[in-house]
């Protein structure tokens, strides 16, 4: 499931925690791994994921961004990825718990 194999290389790849949904008690640093969609062209089947880069502030996020797109442009070295294209990134305020956030989508081809 490519959940889990993005799942368990951002783990790795990032000295965070790395989770599918915010955790209850939330440490100050923490991304947030989240399916915006699915297709398939020719068979061969794509997801756009969201990842969220929480932060104590809003430099923090930033800086936790940078890292999380950094180690995705390596995530097509695995067998199962044919491809990683960042589609955007922003700043995205968690308006509901106050904290500070950026948000990276990508459009990942995979087999």
């Amino acid at each position: 499931m490519i959940e889990e194999t993005i799942l368990n290389y951002l783990s790795d790849a990032l000295e965070v925690p790395v989770r599918m949904e915010v955790p209850q008690e939330p440490p100050g640093r923490f991304v947030v791994l989240e399916k915006t969609g699915t297709g398939k062209t020719n068979c061969i089947p794509r997801a756009t994921f969201a990842v969220q880069s929480y932060g104590t502030s809003l430099l923090e996020a930033a800086r936790l961004n940078e890292q999380v797109k950094q180690a995705m442009e390596s995530l097509d070295e695995r067998d199962e990825i044919a491809a990683v294209k960042l589609n955007t990134d922003y700043p995205y305020p968690d308006t509901r718990t106050k904290r500070y956030r950026y948000q990276a989508v990508f459009d990942i081809t995979h087999y």
